[in-house]
């Protein structure tokens, strides 16, 4: 998976990385959780990046909207490879 990563200045979020070919969006929170969001538009991965508050942002504009995968601590450090099938994942933001 090719992803750009990008450190944020936010209380919420550590890290941001899109792969704009899959339309993949991966987040990392400050409390060290990492999210995957599956078919994101590249015009709200760049609406996260200019937002004044991303965690705001987050919860207004992709939260609950999107379907998710929360990855296992043992994918962190490796970026697993997912089937990107959003039949099979989360709907539900925490």
């Amino acid at each position: 998976m090719h992803l750009l990563l990008i450190s944020v200045n936010s209380s919420t979020l550590a890290t941001v990385h899109y792969d704009h070919a899959r339309q993949l969006l991966r987040l990392e929170f400050r409390s060290h959780a990492v999210y995957l969001y599956f078919g994101l538009p590249p015009h709200l991965y760049h609406g996260l990046l200019a937002a004044d508050s991303k965690g705001s942002y987050f919860n207004q504009n992709i939260r609950g909207r999107f379907p998710y995968q929360k990855l296992a601590d043992e994918e962190h450090s490796r970026q697993a490879e997912t089937s990107g099938n959003p039949s099979t994942l989360s709907t539900k933001a925490r």
